[in-house]
């Protein structure tokens, strides 16, 4: 199975990659039988919104290798930090150009470095996740204090959260070898 991790901080100095880093490597070691990439919309100007990229055909050449990717993906996490009680308007501005994502998992983390972890942006980016046609895996991982949590270099430096992550993956793994 392909899995992309959509890692949504728009930030030059961000620390979500830092979880979705972490999140490459556990499902690497394991559950190496799935491919997964880190989509960081850093890395990805697309600009303002003007119409959907639904073929690779139709999509300008620069963000062609963005679109078989998101095609080519079977499932997605997206990990998001919170801005004003939602998403950021990358990951908005992400799906909204690739709209047709019927009937993947998508798994759901939110991100703080404050003691609620992002808990205000998860009914949001579940209605994003619907709008796609997406099914949301029923867990979510809410990262609290994740500066405290994960390191520069993606690695876990608090082991009483890995039991958390664990949980995740099982559940989102569940979710997404059902719908491939």
């Amino acid at each position: 199975m392909r899995i992309e991790i959509v890692s949504g901080s728009p930030r030059t100095k961000n620390l979500t990659i830092r979880v979705s880093k972490y999140l490459q490597h556990y499902l690497s070691k394991h559950h190496p039988e799935h491919s997964v990439g880190i989509i960081d919309v850093l890395d990805w100007k697309l600009g303002f919104y003007e119409t959907a990229f639904d073929t690779v055909e139709n999509t300008p050449e620069k963000y062609k290798p963005l679109t078989e990717r998101m095609f080519a993906a079977n499932a997605f996490i997206i990990v998001t930090p919170e801005y004003n009680g939602t998403y950021t308007a990358e990951v908005k501005n992400l799906f909204d150009h690739y709209s047709k994502q019927g009937h993947k998992a998508f798994g759901v983390v939110t991100t703080s470095v404050g003691p609620l972890g992002g808990a205000r942006s998860t009914q949001p980016i579940l209605l994003l996740v619907s709008s796609v046609s997406g099914i949301p895996s029923p867990y979510l991982l809410i990262v609290p204090t994740m500066d405290k949590k994960f390191n520069e270099h993606g690695e876990l430096i608090d082991p009483t959260y890995e039991k958390q992550v664990q949980v995740f993956i099982k559940e989102f793994l569940w979710l997404a070898n059902r719908l491939v």
